[in-house]
């Protein structure tokens, strides 16, 4: 079995599993008590929160727990939204967000606000000055993806936030996929509010954090007890976070992405000279994740291809609804015809992947594609 699907979700790392094992046994008061056993839990939870924050070289307090990408993001949208409590307020994105940025977006449309989708090229990237061009004296939020989790593409994020900076601009990025793989410390990037996802970088599911800058205005979507310094209210989960926290202590550690990097080019360079003629490479080469390729296989559907190669754990670049099979929105965005579109698949690898286990995927591709190769 050759799991090539990271950008869809990660393996535990053993680290952050013994972290899980623990805090079943130790952290199972409510971190919110003040008696011997809420200390403890409590305790584990300001600790993930300190890990959280050390990855991302922000304070603890601007770190606030959700269950995940999903939540974040919409945290980050409409509690500036809400918070705000402005006529018909402007908010710009790219064409290119995942579902959970361009969902609640399209919601706050129909609370009054007002949207621009940026376009982006061939390759996927936001042009600044498009950006630059779409501000207006209403412009509250600007959110873009930090990187594409179909094709990998990174976006220019610092200098769009400089943009965003110099117009008195709120900016939010979803660094879903780029934790653990390019650096990400907010002020490097920055950026006031950033969203990222455990089950992203070998943390569980059903765990995420928003990074909120100090003194940004911010209506909690769940109101309670007054929990995550009144941004997010529940109970904490003092396993989940303290897996996050493992995780990221992880994430911080990038040495090993110019391997990963090396044998997602093994991977191209094998595809290409093995199935030269019907294979197109989708994305921006000069930036992109490390982990990350995305291909268009001329002539076939990505689904259907994968369901060939038994064993190998990939994503279409297209999906099926009602029957019928519809290309991704992000190749369509970027001037893919849905002839080719329907062809892509996506291979994202991870810290352990093999060499090994990409060649032998290269051979199954080409076995079924070129007709002079065998498995």
């Amino acid at each position: 079995m050759i799991y090539l699907d990271h950008n869809a979700s990660t393996p535990i790392a053993p680290d952050v599993a013994a972290a899980i094992q623990a805090a079943i046994t130790e952290g199972y008061g409510n971190p919110s008590s003040a008696h011997w056993a809420g200390a403890p839990a409590r305790a584990m939870v300001e600790a993930a929160r300190a890990d959280v924050a050390a990855l991302l070289g922000c304070a603890p307090d601007e770190i606030v727990f959700t269950s995940g990408g999903t939540e974040s993001n919409n945290l980050a949208l409409k509690g500036v939204f809400y918070a705000a409590a402005r006529a018909r307020p402007h908010l710009i994105t790219s064409a290119v967000e995942h579902p959970s940025v361009s969902a609640p977006l399209r919601f706050l449309e129909r609370l009054g606000a007002t949207i621009t989708w940026l376009p982006v090229g061939r390759g996927g990237r936001v042009d600044p000055d498009d950006l630059r061009r779409a501000l207006g004296p209403q412009t509250l939020l600007i959110t873009l993806m930090h990187a594409n989790n179909e094709v990998g593409t990174i976006q220019p994020i610092i200098e769009c936030a400089a943009i965003a900076r110099e117009h008195g601009v709120l900016f939010h990025t979803d660094a879903a996929q780029s934790v653990g793989k390019i650096p990400t410390r907010v002020d490097d990037l920055g950026i006031d509010l950033l969203s990222l996802a455990g089950h992203k970088f070998q943390a569980p599911k059903g765990v995420g954090a928003l990074y909120v800058r100090r003194g940004t205005p911010l209506e909690p979507l769940l109101h309670g007890a007054g929990h995550e310094g009144g941004r997010r209210a529940g109970t904490e989960s003092p396993l989940l976070v303290t897996a996050l926290g493992a995780a990221c202590r992880l994430a911080a550690d990038l040495s090993s992405m110019p391997r990963v990097e090396d044998l997602r080019e093994r991977l191209w360079d094998g595809l290409h000279a093995r199935v030269a003629a019907g294979v197109v490479r989708n994305g921006d080469p000069a930036y992109c994740l490390p982990n990350t390729l995305n291909c268009t296989f001329t002539g076939h559907q990505g689904g259907a291809l994968l369901a060939r190669l038994h064993g190998i754990a990939a994503s279409a670049g297209s999906a099926c609804h009602a029957g019928k099979v519809e290309p991704s929105p992000v190749l369509r965005a970027m001037g893919m015809p849905d002839a080719l579109a329907l062809g892509a698949i996506r291979f994202s690898l991870g810290r352990a992947t093999t060499a090994d286990e990409i060649d032998t995927a290269v051979s199954q591709v080409a076995a079924l594609l070129a007709p002079n190769e065998s498995l």
